[in-house]
């Protein structure tokens, strides 16, 4: 794990139950302050990935590795999602991400409760709303009545609760029109300037990609390019296979690849 890096993920088989892996070899790593993109294809392996880092699907092999508050290497695998949390890394999955018979206030009350810190919510409420400002007038309303925009950020703003250092996202742009996908991308912009580092899969490559800082290609659960998201948007192989569209040669490093 270099020094740099928030989250070292190396050589991780991963998968569900007593199925066949899922992942075969996979490895990315999330430096410190850092935005990192992961795209792919439709069954590559992309929200497995996350799922296995976070503790939700069973690691067969590999390294999960993040350093916590104190610079100190903790190993992942094994650990329960809440535990996780506690060190300092969270999850917003796709699907099921918000209470939705409780208020706004409320889901973000219980975003503190895997760190059990209760003291402080105030502060932590008020961090939280002058990022995602477009909760502050919905504290009292149930997230049920929420559009689908509001409650991706709604999920967002009760995982920075937990007041994490790594933040990981599941395609936080599905099923959003897309001027709700722009405002979702520039919040996430905003989340990282806040230092939080964000691991993040999107199906909207070039979206995704525009504001991230490295980026990964997941092809049939294995490492399949990675590179500088910049020189990614504009790698020919890239725009023909995930972007669509033409553009000019980059460098793109082949997994294993020296820099």
């Amino acid at each position: 794990m270099s020094a740099a890096a928030v989250l070292s993920v190396v050589g991780l088989h991963a998968g569900y139950g007593a199925g066949e892996d899922i992942l075969h070899g996979v490895s990315v790593e999330v430096g410190r302050g850092t935005i990192v993109a992961v795209i792919g294809p439709n069954g590559s392996g992309k929200s497995t990935l996350l799922k296995a880092i976070y503790g939700l699907a069973k690691v067969r092999r590999g390294r999960v590795t993040m350093r916590d508050a104190a610079g100190k290497a903790v190993d992942l695998v094994g650990m329960r999602p809440n535990r996780i949390t506690a060190l300092g890394v969270n999850m917003v999955p796709q699907l099921a991400n918000v209470f939705p018979e409780l208020s706004v206030r409320e889901n973000l009350e219980i975003g503190l409760l895997p760190i059990r810190r209760r003291r402080g919510f105030d502060e932590q409420l008020a961090k939280v709303l002058d990022t995602l400002p477009l909760l502050r007038p919905m504290l009292g309303k149930r997230a049920a009545t929420l559009s689908g925009g509001q409650r991706q950020m709604l999920a967002v703003g009760r995982a920075l609760m937990s007041d994490p250092g790594l933040l990981i996202l599941d395609e936080p742009s599905a099923g959003l029109a897309p001027m709700v996908q722009d405002e979702v991308f520039a919040r996430i912009r905003a989340v990282n300037a806040l230092g939080v580092s964000v691991l993040m899969v999107e199906q909207r490559a070039r979206q995704c990609l525009a504001i991230a800082d490295y980026g990964y290609v997941l092809e049939q659960g294995r490492n399949r390019l990675e590179g500088p998201a910049e020189t990614m948007l504009d790698d020919p192989e890239v725009v023909r296979l995930y972007l669509g569209g033409g553009g000019r040669r980059a460098a793109i490093r082949e997994p294993g690849a020296t820099a």
